[in-house]
């Protein structure tokens, strides 16, 4: 259920704009951004130059520097990526949104914490599965292209370690590769 002030202005059709793969979304704190195709993810870099991965968002999210304390912020395509401008005063159509963004935060923080590192790398998986995934024969496809670096940056590790980890969840049967994707066995 959408909430509106009271009085509200009926809704307005909303502009979109398009982004391509690897674009960035424009650092405007005025407005946030209604994902309406596509995937992003949020991201930041520690004292060393390390990328930290913030969150990934897709369809029906909404992300925006406005949600974030953290500096640097930014918002990178990972698809081709259509958005809707919500500026300050449709906020309110935004609710459902806002309050899934502050659930998929803690759930990405709370994966950030499992212990051992192939634990949370699962539960990544798991959390990309849920978010990304469609069913296949074979299981459910993570309909995300990663690379194994973006995967370690997700999961506070090296890409060598992830590289090792997701052959070992292969030979274990748990999940397969296919087109740069990869997808999680119904074992």
């Amino acid at each position: 259920m959408v909430l509106s002030p009271p009085n509200a202005a009926p809704t307005l059709p909303l502009t979109r704009r398009s982004f391509s793969l690897g674009d960035h979304l424009p650092p405007t704190l005025d407005i946030l951004w209604r994902i309406e195709h596509g995937a992003v993810r949020t991201l930041t870099w520690n004292e060393q130059g390390i990328a930290v991965t913030l969150g990934y968002w897709g369809v029906g999210d909404v992300v925006g520097h406005k949600l974030s304390r953290v500096k640097p912020y930014q918002i990178e395509c990972k698809t081709s990526v259509e958005v809707s401008l919500l500026p300050p005063e449709l906020w309110f159509q935004a609710l459902d949104a806002l309050v899934l963004h502050i659930k998929s935060t803690g759930e990405f923080l709370n994966i950030a914490y499992q212990h051992p590192l192939r634990q949370r790398l699962w539960q990544f998986l798991i959390f990309l599965d849920q978010k990304f995934g469609c069913d296949v024969e074979q299981g459910r496809l993570i309909d995300l292209a990663l690379t194994h670096q973006e995967i370690a940056e997700a999961v506070n590790a090296t890409r060598v370690t992830v590289t090792r980890l997701l052959q070992q969840f292969e030979a274990e049967g748990l999940l397969l590769r296919h087109s740069k994707r990869l997808i999680l066995t119904r074992s």
